[in-house]
């Protein structure tokens, strides 16, 4: 891959893994006195409390959600993007990653934001990414 599509993969996969992660941990963060959501999200959700507790507890979080989702799903298409320029067995750790923290993203917001559930990729979905880029 040429440096500059490399730059280009890597800003927006890392941002989407990010992103993702921020949506998924918000339980676990919120534990230790931390909340990433962006200030901006919160304000539009008319979240005045920035507690994290506060936050998560809020009837309007689910909102505040919508624009990380939004952000983590252009980023995800953009790595996308760049990714089936290349052949389909090049850059398979990044192809995995991209497969396994989109079912995250998908599992998060069709669990919704009400829910404390963990959401993890399942071993059959982890499984048949690997499949389908590392070994096919």
């Amino acid at each position: 891959m040429e440096e500059k599509a490399g730059i280009i993969l890597s800003h927006h996969l890392g941002r989407a893994l990010q992103l993702t992660n921020i949506l998924r941990d918000l339980d676990e963060d919120a534990a230790i006195g931390r909340l990433y959501l962006p200030r901006e999200a919160l304000q539009a959700a008319n979240i005045l409390n920035p507690e994290p507790a506060a936050v998560l507890a809020h009837p309007r979080l689910a909102q505040a959600c919508e624009p990380v989702v939004a952000r983590a799903r252009e980023h995800f298409a953009e790595a996308d993007r760049v990714m089936q320029k290349c052949a389909r067995r090049s850059f398979r750790a990044p192809r995995i990653m991209s497969a396994a923290y989109q079912a995250i993203l998908r599992e998060l917001v069709a669990r919704g934001w009400d829910s404390r559930r963990p959401v993890k990729v399942s071993k059959p979905r982890l499984l048949l990414a690997i499949l389908r880029y590392a070994i096919i």
